[in-house]
């Protein structure tokens, strides 16, 4: 059976005639009926996939005009809506809830012949960095199956991790792309907010959500997420910038171009950062300076506020944006509740998880009376600082080199029973790039002598993600560092 990591090769194969779309479809499948352990997919479009297959066969050979994406099969977390199907957010309070209408960023995807295989697993409603939250069970991860894959979207990066697709869709909103691909390793782009259409995303937090990509190479990167990218009518925060062709534009040969890299220094000095990531990075730091690359450590003063900033402002914009579920409208209901007050306790009791009603609660907090001066708005004061901080390094320096992830990737129960705050500083390289809204991009560099991959985060410009993208390529070309983990 054979095994392709990049849409130029389905398609080549396509054209050849040496696979049918219909046998490329029945061959994921197949992985994903073998890999069920992994618990990825929460329902897969297996007979709507084989018929969307045969008509791109039919097309090919009476050589009819075809989309960019034809060949290409993909999955989509659960947080985005496709007309008519299921999608619940990992959550049992949207259990059975079916779709109306399909998320522009679908939309567009299918509109270039994409073929869509499933909806994946995700921490509910997006909020987890492990994938332990979903109400369905936990995902684990392809290399190890005692590992977490991370989260929010593990279903996504475990699916092209172990070839489960060939791309998948994920949402970012404080690294649920990145994280789960540093773990995962395969590659996690966030562009920058704004950049592709939130309409049809079940919001988190909507000020930081953005949709996310995962792939295995940068070609397949740039050119969905060109494609999925510009102006919506339907989403007021998308940015009516242009588009570039991100699949033409990625062309740099950096040992003949010189850059100007930042890292922070109390980054890579913090007690929570594994040695040997640490050692890897500075080794790859070193590398590129030797190139002739201007690479500076810089020390950013507000690192240790990031993570708590996010997590106010997040959790604020949940509680507010969770408060449609209650069991009045559509989705689950408690079907014991006595009366109205009885039915929104113990619908949302029921039907959210402990994280989600932890997040809600909190949220409920910081915007309650009394406690909005003191949390809530000074949050928002200190994430203008962090963004106008970033902004000004960003002017000086094309990129900012960060680890993805402090750590590999851990036990799955490993953390889900300790203090919460523990958890959440899994997302402290990874929230900069939410609060500031500037892209970001993880990539498998790297491999631990324990065996797991991790991955480099690289930030760019707002807008950048053309030269970010390039530079990742060259990244991958020229300094993959690691011996290539072994799916177990």
């Amino acid at each position: 059976m054979q095994v392709y990591h990049s849409l130029f090769d389905v398609q080549k194969a396509l054209q050849e005639g040496t696979i049918s779309c219909e046998k490329l479809v029945k061959d994921y499948l197949y992985r994903i009926e073998q890999q069920k352990v992994l618990n990825a997919y929460l329902e897969v479009f297996a007979e709507e996939a084989l018929q969307k297959a045969r008509k791109i066969d039919q097309k090919i050979a009476q050589k009819e005009p075809l989309g960019r994406l034809h060949g290409m099969i993909v999955g989509i977390k659960d947080v985005l809506c496709y007309q008519n199907h299921r999608i619940s957010a990992s959550s049992k309070i949207l259990e059975n809830f079916v779709s109306l209408y399909t998320a522009t960023s679908v939309q567009r995807l299918i509109d270039e012949d994409v073929i869509i295989v499933g909806r994946l697993n995700c921490d509910e409603f997006a909020m987890g960095s492990t994938n332990e939250n979903s109400a369905y069970g936990a995902v684990r991860n392809a290399y190890d199956n005692s590992k977490v894959p991370g989260g929010s979207s593990g279903g996504s990066a475990v699916a092209v991790q172990a070839n489960l697709c060939l791309a998948a869709l994920g949402t970012d909103t404080g690294g649920s792309v990145r994280q789960p691909a540093s773990f995962c390793d395969v590659i996690g782009m966030k562009p920058t907010y704004g950049r592709i259409s939130r309409h049809g995303l079940i919001a988190y937090a909507s000020s930081f959500d953005q949709v996310g990509v995962f792939a295995k190479n940068m070609d397949d990167v740039a050119l969905l997420l060109e494609i999925m990218a510009g102006k919506d009518d339907f989403d007021s925060t998308s940015s009516s910038k242009p588009v570039p062709a991100y699949s033409q534009t990625m062309a740099f040969d950096g040992k003949k171009e010189a850059l100007k890299i930042a890292y922070f220094n109390n980054a890579l000095t913090h007690k929570g950062l594994d040695a040997e990531i640490r050692t890897q990075t500075q080794a790859l730091i070193e590398a590129l300076q030797t190139e002739g690359h201007t690479v500076k450590g810089v020390d950013f003063p507000y690192l240790d506020h990031i993570v708590a900033t996010y997590y106010i402002l997040t959790t604020a914009e949940a509680s507010s944006n969770l408060a449609r579920y209650d069991g009045i409208h559509y989705g689950y209901r408690d079907d014991e509740a006595k009366n109205m007050e009885d039915t929104y306790k113990s619908t949302r009791t029921k039907g959210f998880g402990k994280e989600v009603q932890r997040r809600i609660m909190l949220g409920t907090f910081v915007l309650s009376a009394g406690y909005y001066d003191a949390y809530y708005a000074k949050a928002q004061k200190v994430r203008q600082m962090i963004k106008q901080a970033t902004e000004e390094l960003l002017q000086h320096y094309d990129f900012i080199l960060l680890p993805t992830t402090p750590t590999t990737a851990f036990d799955i129960g490993d953390k889900a029973h300790q203090d919460p705050v523990s958890m959440y500083l899994e997302d402290i390289f990874t929230v900069q790039a939410n609060l500031t809204g500037i892209p970001a991009i993880s990539i498998p560099l790297f491999q631990h002598t324990n065996h797991l991959p991790f991955g480099l985060q690289i930030m760019g410009r707002s807008f950048g993600e053309a030269n970010l993208m390039a530079f990742a390529k060259y990244l991958l070309k020229q300094h993959n560092c690691r011996q290539k983990a072994t799916v177990v």
